[in-house]
């Protein structure tokens, strides 16, 4: 996804080995664009990636069915869980 034409008015400095520049520079040609715009769309494709799960997931509708059913399971009673939330805290008063 190629992002829209906008002011760009950040900086970032990234250093590369030789052979690493050489494949950006090989690709950002073969694609017919600029390096900035390249750069900057591959590394906020690569930071959605990343990202991704920690925002929201997509589940296959069969999938997404069997997580309703888990979720409406009533909790368990953990007994060690239930001894550590009854305990004082050590970073407490």
């Amino acid at each position: 996804m190629m992002p829209s034409i906008r002011a760009r008015d950040k900086r970032l400095e990234v250093r590369t080995t030789q052979e690493e520049r050489d494949l950006i520079n090989r690709a950002v040609e073969e694609i017919g664009t600029d390096l900035t715009t390249f750069v900057v769309a591959n590394l906020v494709d690569a930071s959605r990636q990343v990202l991704a799960d920690r925002d929201h997931f997509v589940l296959r509708s069969e999938v997404a069915t069997q997580w309703d059913k888990m979720n409406e399971l009533p909790a368990r009673e953990l007994d060690g869980l239930r001894r550590l939330m009854n305990r004082r805290s050590p970073f407490g008063e």
